[in-house]
Order: structure tokens, then sequence, then C-alpha cells
């Protein structure tokens, strides 16, 4: 492995210089109004934000594999293995308390894994980088819809909900969405990354196009300090002396998360729906070329061969 296929994350993205944003949080703005859901919550960039909504007033429910803080009155944890699409999708009914349904003002998706080297594949016979960082988003967030709330209210508008969709949007990253399960015979892990990439990002750009009821964003964290490439390239001494290397040009978790909190929130993005956004919060460009329906299409044969095994 070079420091080039690591940085991939990189890859230049285009500002959109006829839109910017107040990046501070409305005055006199309540974050008790803000129920938020983060799939992917319970470490890295998820937990960040997590704790600094809840910090802030926010009530939040983290749905991951292990939880590394204790629940309170704020916080509130669902288990789920998100590399199975019937698990993510029955994690939306355990989403209903008492048989009320819950509402959520921000719908956060942060899971996500980097490919491994050598092809992995789930039980549902799904490669494992897509089935965690793209597929169980694609197959939860129709069923998440019914658990949004009409508005939000910043103590001077009534805003749609939002959902916030992380991944590596605006690098013209196009993947192969006629090899979306990344098959054994033509597997790169560069490849098989970069098509979650390429699906994440036409997920925000359909669902824009197709849902009135609420707003959705696409998120490029670029590098940040967390345990995503693990993955990749193991945690033995030449991962370690990597990772250490490229600390020096990442954010951390917390930074990263302090200016996503006003965005999270801003007016300013409302009529922005499918917009995207750096890790400074800055509008980027959407990809050019991008064949979203064909990601679509491919998003639905892909869900119906997990759920049918």
């Amino acid at each position: 492995l070079t420091v080039n296929h690591i940085n991939i994350h990189q890859t230049t993205m285009t500002r959109d210089n006829t839109f910017s944003w107040n990046h501070s949080i409305p005055t006199n703005f309540n974050f008790k109004n803000i129920n938020a859901l983060i799939i992917g919550g319970t470490g890295g960039l998820g937990r960040a934000i997590s704790t600094q909504l809840i910090d802030a007033g926010a009530n939040v429910t983290v749905i991951g594999q292990t939880m590394r803080d204790t629940e309170s009155d704020s916080l509130k944890f669902v288990k789920a293995d998100l590399s199975s699409m019937k698990n993510a999708k029955e994690v939306a009914k355990t989403l209903n308390d008492n048989g009320q349904v819950k509402e959520f003002t921000h719908v956060i998706f942060t899971n996500g894994i980097f490919s491994s080297r050598t092809r992995q594949e789930t039980a549902e016979g799904i490669e494992r980088d897509m089935a965690i960082s793209y597929l169980s988003r694609y197959a939860m967030l129709n069923d998440i819809k019914g658990n949004l709330t009409k508005s939000f209210n910043t103590g001077t508008a009534d805003l749609k909900p939002r959902v916030f969709i992380m991944a590596y949007p605006g690098t013209n990253q196009l993947g192969n969405p006629d090899d979306m399960n990344a098959e054994p015979s033509t597997y790169s892990f560069l490849n098989a990354h970069m098509n979650t990439v390429a699906a994440n990002e036409a997920l925000v750009l359909k669902v824009a196009k197709d849902s009135d009821n609420f707003n959705i964003y696409g998120l490029n964290p670029g590098l940040v300090k967390t345990g995503i490439r693990s993955n990749l390239y193991g945690q033995g001494f030449f991962a370690r002396q990597l990772e250490n290397f490229m600390s020096f040009f990442q954010q951390t978790p917390e930074v990263y998360a302090s200016k996503m909190i006003p965005l999270f929130v801003a007016p300013d993005i409302e009529d922005r729906d499918g917009g995207m956004f750096d890790n400074k919060g800055e509008a980027i460009l959407a990809s050019k070329d991008l064949d979203v329906e064909k990601f679509w299409e491919g998003s639905a044969k892909l869900l119906e061969k997990a759920l049918g095994k």
C-alpha cells in the first residue's frame, strides 16, 4: 500500500462559490428541539457528533454494534449489525416506543468501513464495504422516512427535517454501477470503495429529487483521525506508522463535529436540498456525469439479493 492509496479521500473537490452560509448557530437556538438519530454513532465521527449534540441539549439515539457511553435521558442506544440488510431493516421497527412512532428532526448516517485488500463478503452475499458503507443506508432510509417529524423550529423559522449522508461526494468518483457487488473476478479494493462513494452521492441526489417531506445533504469529511482504514491495512506496526504520519494532515473527530453542528441547524441551507459540503462545512459541487439512475436501479437489485438469502 502507498500513501496515495490511503489518500483517495483527499481527491480535489470544487467549491460552490455561488453559495455561502453563516457558520454560527442561530441566536437563541434551543437544541432541545433536536431529536437526532445517528447511524454509526457509537464510535469515530458519529460518536463525536453525538457527544456534541447532547452537550448542546439535543436528544440523540445512536445505532451501532457496541455502545461506549452510558445511556441517559438524552442518549439512547439501538444495537444493530449493519452488515446485514435484514437486521438493518429490522432496526426501523425498534424505533417505536410502545407502538408510538419515535420522530426525529435529524438522521445522520456515519456508518462505514474501508474495503479490504482481499474481498470480504457478508452472509447475505454482499461485498462487506458496500453492505456497511452504503447498502444498509439505502435499506434503512426508506423505512425511517416515517420516523421524521414534520419540521423543527430554529426560534425564527420552521424547517424541514434533515438527513445527512456522510461519504466523500463531490470528488468525481463515478464508480461502476454494473459491478456494485465487486464480484471476485473483478475485485479491486479501490474500485470497491469508490463504488460506495459514488453510490452514496447518487443516493443524496436521487432522494433530493424525489422527496418533498425532508431535505437530504451529502457530507465529505476528508481524512479524519478515525479507525475507518483499519479494515484495509490492519493494525500492525506499518499501519500504526502510516496512521501516525497521516495524522499530521487530519482533523480530529471532535474538531470536525464542531464544524458540522452549526450546519445541521443552519436556516441558510433550507433551499439547498441535495447539497454537498466539505470538511469545513463549505458548499461543494456534485460530481459530474454520475449515473444516478443506474446506481438507484443497481441498489434495488442488490438489496433484493441480500434479502433473498
